[in-house]
Formats: structure tokens, C-alpha cells, sequence
């Protein structure tokens, strides 16, 4: 286990968890059930859109617009939005764990592949941040455009959604080859999400 020291008021040293990106990325996994007794805060959310004022941008364009969204106007994102597309038995999120705060990511000119890539920067950005002050999320890009533009009055275009929450879901990936099915799968309350192995990865 990774640790640093770290010397407290009294000038004792103290043993506390390293935060290193290897752990932010394994605790960044896309939840889609949360705790319905934590509210996420408005100054969480403006913790998490903070990061784009220090992340790559494609050309330096920084196009990208977010509208936080806290528990009040939850549902009227819940509405729009579908979750769990490979498991459309299950009807996610199950009644009673969905999100209760969002970030509607928007774009001020028409998407093409430079918004594209600082979508995916920006996004992963905010996912590790929410991690990193213990929280979860999932990206959502399974909604209707027009009601959630409508609905939330967006001047530029609703690209994604991020749901941000205290996620209760117990996932684990699963090493597996290129050739391997790639869709996630739950078993035993398990969410199993496969992952292509790092030799399969490299090429040359």
C-alpha cells in the first residue's frame, strides 16, 4: 500500500493514504446507483467544473459551457436521461437510487472532432476530481438534446451529461483479450466491467 508521512499539529508524523492517479483511476468507475441520503453540494459541483480551468483544450478553443444542477432540479434531468444500455432489463437506475446532481456539459459552436477531444479531456478531468473528494459519477450520452436544452434554457448545444453522486455500487473489471465481449455484465450484485488487457493494447 502506497503511503507518504505527514506531520500533524502536535508534530507527529501520521500515515495517510498516498493519492495517486493509479488509485483515482480505479475508484472513477461509472456508477449507476447512488446514495439517495447524500446530497452532493453546489460548491462540490463548482469544485469539479473547476478543473477545466487548468486542462488541455484542442487549439486552446475552451468552447465548453457547464451547467451544474443540484437535487432540486434533478428530475427534470432524471426524465431525459437512459442508463445502463446493456442492461435494459434492469431498468437503471433501480427506483429510489438515482443521481440527485448533474453537470450538463454544452459546446458554444457545433460539435466536430477538437470539441470532441476537449469533451473527453473535460470530462475525465471532472470524473478523477469527483473521485478525488470522494465522490462518483458516469458519463451520459444517452438523453434528449432538445427537452434538456428546452427545460434548462441552454443557449449552446448539450453535448453529455455527467451524473455526480455517492455511488453505492460494488463494480470490478475483469482483464480480458481484444477478441473477448466487451459489454458489462452483473452477477451476485456484482457490476463486472472487462476490460481489454494491456498486451492486446500495444501494437507494432
Amino acid at each position: 500500500m502506497e503511503e507518504y508521512l505527514a506531520r500533524s499539529a502536535s508534530g507527529q508524523a501520521s500515515r495517510r493514504p498516498l493519492v495517486t492517479l493509479s488509485r483515482l483511476l480505479l475508484k472513477n468507475r461509472s456508477h449507476r446507483g447512488y446514495d439517495p441520503r447524500f446530497i452532493v453540494r453546489e460548491d462540490q459541483l463548482r469544485r469539479i467544473i473547476g478543473v477545466n480551468t487548468r486542462i488541455p483544450s484542442a487549439r486552446n478553443q475552451q468552447v465548453l459551457r457547464f451547467r451544474p444542477v443540484l437535487a432540486d432540479e434533478a428530475p427534470g434531468v432524471l426524465a431525459e436521461i437512459r442508463l445502463g444500455g446493456a442492461l435494459p432489463e434492469l431498468h437503471l437506475p433501480l427506483p429510489g437510487t438515482g443521481p440527485n446532481a448533474f453537470i450538463i456539459v454544452c459546446s458554444t459552436v457545433p460539435e466536430d472532432r477538437y470539441v470532441d477531444i476537449d469533451l473527453g479531456i473535460s470530462v475525465q478531468s471532472m470524473l478523477l476530481q469527483a473521485a478525488e473528494i470522494g465522490l462518483n459519477g458516469i458519463c451520459i450520452g444517452a438523453f434528449d438534446k432538445e427537452r434538456i436544452r428546452q427545460k434548462f434554457h441552454l443557449e449552446s448545444e448539450p453535448l453529455l451529461i455527467l451524473a455526480i453522486g455517492k455511488g453505492i455500487e460494488k463494480i470490478e473489471l475483469v482483464e480480458i483479450s481484444e477478441n473477448d465481449d466487451h459489454r458489462y455484465f452483473r452477477k451476485d450484485g456484482i457490476h463486472y466491467v472487462p476490460k481489454v488487457r494491456v498486451e492486446d493494447l500495444i501494437i507494432g
